[in-house]
């Protein structure tokens, strides 16, 4: 990445006048999320504010920015469509219903501590979903370049482009002279003042009058309001599934958000915390109307850069945006969009891996595989749960069978009573066939040692594997030894009643194998596969 991040500890200085740059960069987005979820631009706003405030105070990654989001927006706008399908009016109270039950599930997800999978997550996999979020961002700045439906043409699009310009200088050149304030906030200043002065570009209140009709932004502190109209018991089902999903796509976006940010700030956020605060805010963002979010990776690069740090950041962002709704909206409505649209672009430029170039052909081909399926998969569907999941089927995928091509078997001894075989590797699921291929029990000498001295059993199928074996060399008359086990090993197998004679040495190595529950499981998953006429 460029060096547009600093990893030093924020103050209240730096916090305060972070979180209100990100607050202006919240209001274009929270308005565009909302018209993807077919709700007014304050349910998006409040969602953000709800969000951001509260994952602020209890998250657990100080300096990460939630808000209403572009991926929820997509599954939990499927909310607003049912709900009109059902009845009149009913589409928000489903979008609230469904909003509330996915921040339980989000509670729930922390509090069983299941965030601790993300670190199954591999680094091509957080490469691909890094540089597909930036292509996003910056594909989604195309929408601005637009008015009517139509892009702009001739002076205004010229207009447009210089004060991008403008805002994208400032931001780099500005830190150069003083970091006493921060960049982004003065380049949206300056260019405010720009635009007012001498230059006419469009603004917020523009973008809202073409989507609403009405270019003001003003609204009270809503009030919670529970569901009550929705007849649950009917619609249950879909309810639960969206709310799944919308749980989902918001635990895997943030927890992906949360790591890129530990790794910029060279700290550790609490994964299960911020589930649970993301699922709080969820659920009170769905009763005081809002429509949920999770973690803003362009808001959060925003916060990081401008210094924001601690939790006062979010914070202060979250309570200048309900100021901005309820009080200070017809300044808001004035801010160039040429202005946030060149924050968002030198977002783009430190979200981007530049150095996945430099990789071509000095990584293994299957990781650069995997790091352009997770990226188009991110920018052509904008599905970040079902990016993050292809990448980590790939990689496990690519796992298995590179360590399935690397069980090697050597001769140690042989004459013509016994053999002994070295074998070398990972023992699992992935291994076993070309484990069994490599013995050949008929024309083998009557008695076989296999030394495990160099190998490791990683799972039941290595077990099952082993204890096959031995009942293919009873079957033709001859004895199988097995040594160098580890005693995990030796216990599951002597426990299922193997077929080969364990060895214990001094020197068995000392590691284990996946636990199981009792003595019966181990003997039933690992007994031979009886035929239906010897069965008793």
């Amino acid at each position: 990445m460029f060096d547009l991040f600093q990893k030093g500890e924020g103050n209240v200085k730096d916090d305060s006048l972070s979180g209100l740059t990100v607050a202006l960069a919240l209001v274009p987005e929270a308005i565009a999320f909302s018209f993807i979820a077919g709700v007014n631009p304050l349910v998006g706003l409040w969602a953000a504010v709800f969000m951001g405030f509260i994952t602020a105070a209890f998250g657990g990654r100080p300096g990460m920015i939630s808000g209403a989001t572009g991926a929820i927006a997509v599954v939990a706008g499927k909310a607003v469509v049912y709900g009109d399908q059902v009845g009149e009016g009913l589409g928000l109270q489903f979008l609230f219903a469904v909003i509330m039950v996915a921040g339980l599930i989000q509670i729930l997800f922390g509090v069983l501590r299941l965030g601790r999978f993300i670190r199954l997550v591999p680094h091509p996999v957080m490469i691909g979903f890094v540089n597909g979020l930036a292509i996003v961002i910056a594909l989604g700045q195309l929408d601005f370049f637009k008015s009517n439906g139509q892009f702009l043409t001739g002076g205004a699009l010229g207009t447009m482009i210089f004060l991008i310009v403008i805002t994208m200088a400032i931001i780099h050149f500005f830190p150069k002279l003083t970091k006493v304030v921060p960049s982004t906030l003065v380049a949206i200043i300056v260019v405010s003042l720009v635009s007012g002065l001498i230059l006419d570009s469009r603004t917020i209140s523009d973008i809202l009058s073409e989507q609403t009709g009405n270019g003001g932004l003003s609204g009270s502190f809503p009030l919670p309001q529970w569901p009550s109209d929705i007849p649950w018991g009917d619609h249950w089902s879909f309810i639960l599934k969206t709310a799944f999903f919308v749980a989902m796509v918001g635990i895997i976006e943030s927890l992906m958000t949360l790591q890129l940010i530990d790794e910029i700030t060279e700290t550790r956020g609490q994964g299960d915390r911020e589930c649970i605060a993301q699922g709080g805010a969820n659920l009170l963002s769905g009763l005081f109307g809002g429509m949920g979010g999770c973690a803003m990776i362009g808001q959060s690069l925003i916060n990081i850069k401008s210094g924001g740090r601690g939790r006062l950041s979010g914070i202060v962002a979250a309570l200048a945006l309900a100021f901005f709704i309820m009080v200070g909206g017809f300044i808001i409505v004035k801010i160039p969009i040429a202005a946030l649209v060149g924050v968002m672009f030198m977002v783009v430029i430190g979200t981007f891996e530049w150095s996945t170039f430099r990789s071509f052909g000095k990584i293994a081909a299957s990781e650069m595989i995997v790091i352009l399926a997770v990226t188009l998969v991110t920018v052509f569907l904008h599905n970040l749960a079902l990016a993050v999941f292809t990448g980590v089927v790939l990689s496990a995928l690519v796992f298995a069978w590179e360590r399935s091509k690397h069980v090697h078997v050597t001769l140690l001894k042989d004459d013509a009573e016994e053999r002994i075989y070295g074998l070398e590797g990972l023992l699992y699921f992935g291994s076993v066939r070309e484990f069994s291929d490599k013995f050949q029990a008929k024309s083998d000498v009557p008695n076989i040692v296999i030394d495990f001295g160099e190998a490791r059993v990683c799972d039941l199928s290595g077990l099952e594997a082993i204890n096959a074996l031995g009942d293919r060399y009873k079957n033709a008359g001859k004895t199988l030894r097995v040594r160098h086990l580890s005693h995990d090993c030796q216990v599951m197998l002597e426990k299922a009643g193997t077929l080969v004679d364990i060895e214990v040495l001094p020197d068995d190595p000392q590691y284990s194998v996946a636990n199981l529950k009792g003595d019966g499981e181990v003997k039933r998953l690992l007994e031979p596969e009886l035929a239906p006429n010897d069965r008793s």
